[in-house]
């Protein structure tokens, strides 16, 4: 059994454009096809800091609007 199953499978294609986003932002390259094993750890962990300082911006500006 997989640990990164989506919990809300029809979010699937999001969380793609949302990785594909923080990978170019971070000046990494990936592979449209899904497999990527050629990244360095250095490169997996810099898009996945990436992805997670958007989502702590994003909570921050909903809470900072209400």
């Amino acid at each position: 059994m997989s640990k990164n199953n989506i919990t809300v499978p029809e979010a699937k294609a999001a969380l793609d454009r949302f990785k594909m986003q923080a990978a170019s932002e971070v000046g990494v390259t990936l592979n449209q096809n899904g497999y990527n094993g050629n990244l360095t750890s250095k490169q997996a962990g810099s898009i996945g800091g990436q992805m997670v300082k958007k989502m702590i911006e994003s909570y921050e500006n909903s809470i900072k609007n209400q």
